[in-house]
């Protein structure tokens, strides 16, 4: 079966819930899964870089995934972050990680070394032929200040065999199109930006890798399947119910802003890892407010 039916819908970027002192709150994590899961979410993305993953020790990251695939029980799949701008780690990482229950890799692009596409083409193609599972490009210049082309996209969609899809969060709808326009068929294309999937959508998206799912699995899962659906009245209700909270989620920080979401919601602590520190009083204030707005389950 191809990843664009695997994976088609509302995957969810988990965050890592972290006690007061720091530690990784395992109780919270297992809560959050059920959570997401019990909101209607297709599949979880573990180990991503909303869960501060750039902070975890390999040990943290390694209890963290081996947590997450025990909590989750084969109910839907598991796609594992494993990124960084260090190709040679990266083939180590991917050879040593337990990744016999993944259904897939994301690997976010090289950050501050601002390769060239034929160096990303290169660090990908090498990633693929390493990785025991398919790989998903994960495209977020925003973050790591080189943008990977479309050009250089649908080139590794045609040539690496083990490249199967991509989360494409550049916030250039021309450059998602493109994408989508000249993909071979089984390549899959998600986004990475919540306040742009449902025109997304309209254009070819096949869904979404997404943290405002964290904080509303059922209300952003539904509109993505509604999407899908072709259904977009219905589905546009919901996306301008959640259009203020995706700025609100976003205005500071990822994943400061979930985690104040997360917090008033009553499901972690509102803690982080330096250099992320919590959302400012004002902001807390603000998503508060909203959180008063929504009518009905989250």
């Amino acid at each position: 079966m191809s990843l664009r039916t695997i994976l088609s819908g509302t995957g969810v970027a988990l965050i890592t819930p972290f006690k007061n002192d720091s530690t990784i709150d395992f109780d919270s994590l297992e809560n959050l899964i059920n959570s997401v899961l019990n909101g209607g979410v297709e599949y979880l993305v573990s180990l991503g870089t909303t869960g501060e993953t750039s902070t975890l020790s390999k040990t943290e990251r390694l209890e963290v995934l081996e947590f997450t695939f025990k909590v989750v029980n084969n109910k839907v799949p598991v796609v594992v972050g494993i990124g960084g701008n260090d190709t040679r780690n990266l083939v180590k990482e991917l050879e040593s990680f337990p990744l016999g229950k993944a259904t897939a890799v994301l690997s976010a692009s090289p950050y501050y070394n601002k390769p060239s596409q034929d160096g990303l083409f290169l660090h990908y193609k090498t990633l693929a032929e390493a990785s025991p599972v398919p790989l998903l490009l994960y495209n977020v210049p925003g973050r790591t200040g080189r943008n990977i082309s479309a050009f250089t996209t649908i080139k590794l969609a045609n040539e690496v065999p083990n490249i199967a899809g991509i989360k494409e969060a550049s916030d250039d709808l021309n450059q998602f199109m493109q994408i989508v326009r000249d993909r071979p068929e089984h390549f899959l294309v998600v986004s990475g930006d919540d306040a742009l999937i449902l025109p997304q959508i309209a254009c070819g998206a096949d869904g979404v890798i997404s943290v405002a799912a964290n904080s509303f699995p059922f209300k952003f899962s539904s509109m993505i399947r509604l999407c899908l659906a072709g259904k977009f009245q219905e589905a546009r209700a919901i996306h301008y119910e959640l259009l203020k909270g995706y700025d609100l989620l976003f205005e500071e920080n990822n994943p400061a802003g979930v985690k104040a979401f997360l917090h008033s919601i009553g499901n972690v602590e509102n803690v982080l890892r330096l250099p992320l520190c919590p959302v400012s009083e004002s902001l807390n204030s603000r998503i508060n407010e909203y959180l008063k707005t929504l009518k009905g389950d989250l």
